[in-house]
């Protein structure tokens, strides 16, 4: 992984020249992001324009970029194309009926996400277990290598049987690709060597200027960004300042059927553009050894993308790749998001025909040098002095990652690390077991007692043989959840039963309250001290805020 970035004062130029860098790495993942969603690029990049600067503005994260990303595109290529088909089944069809339909779930989208922010939901970013975060960081820094990849190719018009009009990849080859690959060495020498020279110019975007220059200069023909846009079936980047869409009023179905149709989409890209963007601030937080606000970056992401839908562009989140070059060119404060977004706004206003020459070389340099930033090494060395449940979850999270998407991944991650953490805190109950002098026999319970460790505690009492007055002492064990509770009421019941004398000794004061409510026979099981532990119950912290004096039984 990178290396740890020291916080330092910001640099309002060091977060410009950041911006101007990253806008222009932005612009082929945004174009792809508008290929994989069959909409034109100028939307994309309209979205990413106004969502990377709301969240710049208002986000939790300094430095983190956000922008639309292939992530949240492939949730909405289904959607699209059926919402194509219902616009043809109106009583007046209306033509692209697709893109109404994403725009409205890009606004629902949004909703969630502020929801998600003013119900304090991104402070769970913080269950994360650091094996998921490195898995995260190594699946999606191959992710975004195989993107790159995909860039060794140019696209030609084929047709169907049927007549219908595609297109399809073909590998470049010969000097053809001899070049590109020469551009892309000489982009990645360039970002590599000069801050050896010097730091106090920027080297991604001297990179691309000098491969940018000796492609212009040189007359050499290669694939640029505008030949990039072309071939996929755009018009090129020139383009007008976004606008509120009045077609979007006009057009849409405005009833519960189109509510029903658009909400499962916008949830799901809600949920993935909260974890990428969460995920994103959490690594920016490692790198510079600084803290983000998770539930002020969801509202900016949410406020973001209500905008983005508002004005016709489409949804997006943090993106990693981006952030990684903003972080490594300098950019440590919102300035360089501020910057990244308009410099993206110019390039659509005014200077789209220089920016259109820009090669893909240049581009696919800056990205691969990104993905060796970013990639992290050190878990090979780390992988067999870690726990192997540990290095498990780091390896399912990668492979996760690159077969189906970040959400999945982090979730598989998350619950396996949850369970495996489960299961090893409830192998760790212990009960020591001693007799009194009177003949009474005390178990002294040891380790977490909750729903997994359940099942070990109630093996630990012979109810049957034990003799006819029993302590049972929690001092060294800590009740977890309302199954302990419900266990500890269980065995009590059993004691009795059996026409036994049973005390309960050290539990917390929640923990006794709760037992009180649940049966008047606690009143003479309970043993009350003044040394009773005083934490809380884990599942209701704030359940009983009172001392136990003040309630009344």
């Amino acid at each position: 992984m990178m290396k740890y970035i020291k916080s330092k004062t910001l640099n309002i130029k060091d977060d410009t020249f950041a911006g101007i860098t990253v806008s222009l790495a932005m612009i082929p993942e945004v174009v792809a992001f508008a290929f994989v969603a069959q909409i034109d690029p100028l939307v994309a990049l309209s979205g990413a324009f106004i969502i990377g600067l709301i969240t710049a503005v208002f986000g939790g994260r300094p430095g983190l970029i956000s922008g639309a990303a292939g992530a949240v595109a492939v949730i909405f290529v289904t959607m699209i194309s059926q919402g194509h088909e219902r616009g043809m089944l109106l009583d007046v069809p209306i033509d692209n009926m697709g893109y109404y339909y994403l725009l409205a779930a890009v606004i629902l989208m949004g909703c969630f996400q502020v929801g998600a922010g003013l119900l304090k939901l991104g402070r769970f970013v913080r269950l994360i277990p650091h094996s998921v975060m490195m898995g995260f960081v190594n699946g999606l820094a191959i992710v975004i290598f195989i993107a790159q990849v995909k860039m060794f190719s140019h696209k030609e018009v084929a047709f169907s049987a049927e007549g219908v009009k595609s297109y399809v990849n073909i590998a470049m080859s010969g000097s053809e690709l001899y070049l590109m690959l020469g551009l892309v060495a000489l982009t990645m020498a360039v970002v590599w060597l000069l801050p050896k020279l010097t730091k106090k110019i920027p080297a991604a975007l001297t990179a691309i200027l000098v491969t940018t220059g000796i492609v212009i200069f040189g007359g050499l023909e290669v694939s640029t960004v505008g030949s990039y846009i072309i071939e996929g079936g755009g018009k090129g980047l020139s383009g007008e300042f976004p606008t509120p869409n009045v077609e979007l009023w006009q057009n849409l179905p405005i009833n519960l059927d189109t509510l029903l149709f658009i909400l499962p989409y916008a949830f799901l890209a809600a949920s993935v553009g909260l974890i990428e963007s969460l995920m994103t601030m959490n690594l920016v937080d490692e790198l510079t050894e600084s803290r983000g606000n998770g539930n002020r970056e969801c509202v900016a992401q949410g406020a973001g993308n209500i905008v983005s839908g508002l004005f016709g562009g489409t949804g997006g989140c943090g993106m990693i790749g981006q952030t990684v070059i903003n972080i490594n060119a300098g950019g440590r404060g919102r300035v360089s998001g501020i910057v990244m977004s308009l410099t993206l706004l110019t390039f659509i206003l005014f200077t789209d025909k220089y920016i259109e020459q820009v090669p893909i070389a240049a581009l696919i340099g800056v990205m691969f040098m990104m993905v060796i930033e970013t990639f992290a090494w050190s878990s090979f060395r780390i992988l067999r002095k870690i726990p192997v449940s540990d290095a498990f979850v780091l390896i399912i999270v990668s492979v996760v990652t690159v077969l189906f998407d970040l959400a999945i991944a982090v979730f598989v991650g998350v619950i396996i690390s949850a369970l495996v953490f489960a299961w090893e805190n409830a192998k760790k109950i212990r009960a020591r077991k001693r007799f009194k002098e009177d003949g009474t026999k005390v178990y002294e319970i040891w380790g977490p007692l909750f729903f997994g460790s359940i099942a070990a505690f109630n093996e630990k009492f012979d109810i049957k043989n034990d003799p006819q007055h029993v302590e049972i002492d929690f001092v060294e064990s800590r009740i977890s959840d309302h199954s302990a509770i419900e266990a500890i009421f269980a065995l009590v019941e059993k004691y009795q039963a059996q026409g036994k004398t049973i005390k309960l000794k050290h539990l917390s004061e929640d923990c006794k309250v709760l037992l009180y409510k649940s049966s008047p026979v606690f009143k003479g099981v309970i043993e009350e001290a003044i040394d009773d532990p005083r934490y809380h119950l884990a599942a209701n912290p704030e359940e009983f805020p009172k001392p136990l004096s003040e309630y009344k039984f």
